[in-house]
């Protein structure tokens, strides 16, 4: 009889050098909260059955941080007290009950709900120009 044992979370691919480069003109700074809703890890990279999802934003969320973004990620079932200290969450979860997870906060405001967010997504929100760099022509900010 086989039985399935629980995995060390997965390694992460690196980024390709596409990926690390997409931001390099700009500066990626911000706090980027992520909450999870219950799962077997804080993660949910262990076991045979790994879900895609979830493998994406967590190497996403490495990326921020050497991006220099501030990450961090709660989980239902392991960070329970976070969901209650947050009242943006709570809010959530009273509207939406468990459909509202997970829940992506960027700078303590709710970037989106009920799904994990596409890194441009996440890049878009924590994009800063630096104050000295020149407007990119047809981009609407001069």
């Amino acid at each position: 009889m086989s039985r399935a044992l629980p995995l060390a979370p997965a390694a992460l691919p690196e980024p390709t050098p596409s990926e690390t480069t997409s931001a390099s003109a700009t500066m990626l700074t911000g706090t980027v909260a992520v909450f999870d809703p219950a799962m077997c890890c804080p993660t949910g990279l262990c076991g045979p059955g790994v879900d895609p999802a979830l493998l994406t934003i967590s190497r996403d969320l490495r990326w921020l941080e050497k991006q220099g973004a501030t990450v961090s990620r709660n989980g239902l079932s392991t960070a329970p007290d976070a969901f209650v200290a947050n009242p943006r969450i709570q809010g959530l979860l009273q509207a939406f009950g468990d459909d509202a997870l997970p829940a992506t906060l960027i700078n303590d405001k709710v970037l989106v709900h009920g799904r994990y967010p596409t890194r441009e997504e996440l890049v878009a929100a924590l994009t800063v120009v630096p104050p000295n760099s020149a407007c990119a022509p047809g981009s609407g900010c001069c």
